[in-house]
């Protein structure tokens, strides 16, 4: 996965939780980038037919760019659920965003063999908590 990648996923994830367009401020945010960073970043996918960005109104994945976004989006949960489920990583989130750019198709394919991944993934990501809903998480046990 690249970095165009990790940019259709969060533009794909916001525009579910935006039910519209994802606006340029949230996708900056959500990569933790500069806005100009984020505008740059959006013209290389509209000039690669990914992405529409009207001004003021924010940015739209084409069809060839849904299909890419969920890819990315996949793959991102095979390794949140390697990390949590399999490895026990306490901290699989962080863990999978940096593993995240990493990560090519052949080692994301034998990672998947291993979780056993669900045949409705991507869609098992929940935007709103930013997990699979497939994780195996302990229940968290308020402090004393």
């Amino acid at each position: 996965m690249n970095t165009a990648d990790q940019y259709l996923k969060a533009i794909y994830l916001l525009q579910r939780v935006e039910d519209g367009p994802a606006a340029t401020g949230a996708l900056a945010d959500a990569l933790d980038v500069s806005p100009a960073s984020a505008n740059e970043m959006i013209g290389k996918l509209e000039d690669r037919g990914l992405a529409e960005h009207e001004k003021y109104k924010g940015v739209t994945l084409t069809d060839d760019g849904i299909v890419r976004a969920r890819e990315a989006l996949q793959t991102y949960c095979i390794i949140e659920r390697f990390l949590a489920n399999v490895l026990d990583v306490a901290e699989f989130r962080a863990e999978a965003r940096e593993l995240e750019p990493v990560i090519d198709d052949t080692v994301a394919e034998r990672l998947d063999t291993i979780i056993d991944r669900n045949p409705e993934c991507p869609d098992c990501f929940d935007a709103e908590t930013d997990a699979c809903c497939y994780l195996e998480l302990e229940p968290e046990t308020p402090a004393d």
